[in-house]
């Protein structure tokens, strides 16, 4: 899946679903487009270098993704308890959906308006 596929993705989960490029100001970090539900991400990525989408997930399932799947690793700059890094480039389409919309399930849940 591509850049502008994978944002599509995550756009059609839900008319709740936003997104923004809330890092601007810092230099490193002005491409990170991150995707929002209740005003908490779920995902985010680098615009500039779309290696690696940093997913919130069960804390209990992340070691068995990352036993079963060479994709998975941690995540950029959160808690490897809660969220993983998944590498863009070798995953596959059905694999980053299931874990994308787990995501956002798992924030939209805990953050109900």
């Amino acid at each position: 899946m591509n850049i502008e596929e994978y944002r599509e993705f995550c756009l059609s989960l839900g008319d709740d679903v936003e997104e923004k490029l809330p890092f601007t100001s810092f230099h490193y970090a002005s491409g990170v487009l991150v995707f929002y539900v209740h005003g908490h991400m779920f995902s985010f990525f680098d615009c500039d270098h779309f290696s690696v989408i940093t997913l919130k997930c069960q804390p209990e399932r992340i070691d068995e993704l990352k036993a079963r799947h060479s994709c998975i690793g941690k995540p950029f700059n959160l808690s490897p308890k809660y969220w993983m890094g998944v590498d863009a480039e070798s995953v596959p389409d059905a694999l980053l959906r299931d874990l994308t919309r787990n995501s956002y399930e798992i924030v939209k849940a805990k953050y109900k308006k």
